[in-house]
């Protein structure tokens, strides 16, 4: 192809094009920024002196002047807000929620964000009013979100289940598992007060919004418990296998409590020792081990603990191993057993922990509900170790 000199005449054309738009984007910009009010500018001026005080007061009146600079006021609520400082940021939100020409979309907006503002503060009773009137607007998923949150604060479950449901059908996402979890809480109140038939009937609704529900399960088996019926307990945690497999270290203690009470240790020993086989755990080798030194004594108990270091190496499974070693070791070496013993249980009480999968929060004890993140069923039925072994 011949090339054509013409096409060099474009060049200047298109570099006169681009200095003319550039001209024009920098006089648009020199001219809007002498529109801005003298307020604005002492305003950004306090904040990079860090003086959020006086910015505050000097956007607030430039408000009153200036429509035009109510997404300021966002920003700038938000940014205290983050900070901690709610009383700055519910201040610029009443500030802007007063006007009474404030436009529809933005007296929306400053709404949601006042009850943000309420929620961050711990004024719960605020908060729950304010999205409450935010219902059936544009902003109407994000305060059903918000208001859910609350109820879960207050731990009022029955409200957390209606807005769950309601979140659900407007197309805000799935909430079964938190609607089962909201059902186990008002099982889990009814059990303790001995409730059982109110309990089993929480419990099916658990199910039905959720069927892969072990904490529901868990719990169906302990009212049967309470009832007596030991045998339809038994089969009502087995079900956890078909549910989470890993999870059966959280229901080990009670299968074996329950066969021991139903005269057949050995039957609970065999079950516990197949799930230790499928899922390696050392809270479920606990359960076994404890069980295999009471029924069959200490040398089986050592070759068990012994098996599953071999198949599973891991420091909690080195300490579950020297605990053994200690009951059947001669007098004269359980000193020096004792040492080994003590620094290996002082390190593994760091690794001992469940830790959360969204947030990361660290825990002693199993929760359906992290601590750190309020997420629900966020912790795996594992100690850390364990999981980074598996890793």
């Amino acid at each position: 192809m011949e090339f054509e000199f013409w096409w060099l005449l474009g060049i200047p054309v298109f570099f006169g094009l681009g200095w003319i738009a550039a001209r024009v984007d920098i006089n648009q910009l020199l001219s809007e920024s002498r529109t801005l009010p003298r307020g604005y500018f002492k305003g950004l001026n306090f904040l990079l002196n860090e003086q959020p005080d006086k910015a505050i007061d000097a956007f607030i009146e430039i408000v009153k002047l200036d429509p035009e600079t109510v997404e300021l006021h966002f920003a700038l609520g938000n940014l205290f807000r983050r900070r901690g400082e709610t009383e700055r940021a519910i201040r610029v939100h009443q500030n802007l929620l007063a006007r009474p020409d404030l436009p529809a979309e933005h007296q929306g907006h400053a709404l949601y964000e006042l009850g943000q503002d309420y929620l961050k503060a711990g004024l719960l009773d605020r908060a729950e009013e304010t999205f409450n009137k935010l219902i059936d607007t544009p902003y109407s998923a994000q305060a059903g979100r918000a208001l859910l949150e609350i109820y879960q604060r207050e731990k009022e479950w029955e409200r957390a289940i209606s807005a769950a449901e309601i979140l659900q059908a407007t197309g805000a996402g799935g909430r079964q598992r938190e609607i089962a979890q909201f059902y186990c809480e008002l099982a889990a109140d009814e059990l303790v007060r001995t409730n059982t038939d109110a309990a089993m009937a929480l419990l099916d609704k658990a199910l039905a919004a959720d069927r892969k529900s072990v904490r529901a399960t868990m719990l169906m088996g302990d009212a049967l418990r309470a009832r007596g019926d030991i045998e339809g307990a038994l089969e009502t945690w087995r079900r956890v296998e078909h549910q989470s497999v890993p999870h059966t270290a959280l229901v080990a203690q009670r299968l074996m409590d329950g066969y021991i009470t139903a005269g057949r240790p050995q039957e609970g020993i065999n079950l516990l020792r197949a799930y230790l086989a499928e899922a390696p755990s050392i809270d479920l080798l606990e359960v076994v081990f404890k069980a295999v030194l009471e029924s069959d004594g200490i040398d089986a108990a050592n070759v068990l603990v012994s098996d599953e270091l071999r198949r599973t190496p891991t420091l909690l499974g080195l300490d579950k191993f020297l605990e053994a070693r200690m009951m059947s070791a001669p007098q004269t070496v359980r000193p020096e057993l004792a040492v080994v013993k003590t620094l290996v249980h002082g390190y593994t009480q760091k690794l001992a922990r469940y830790q959360c999968s969204h947030c990361g929060f660290k825990a002693r004890q199993f929760y359906w509900q992290c601590p750190g993140c309020s997420q629900w069923e966020t912790y795996p039925p594992r100690r850390t170790e364990e999981l980074n072994v598996m890793n």
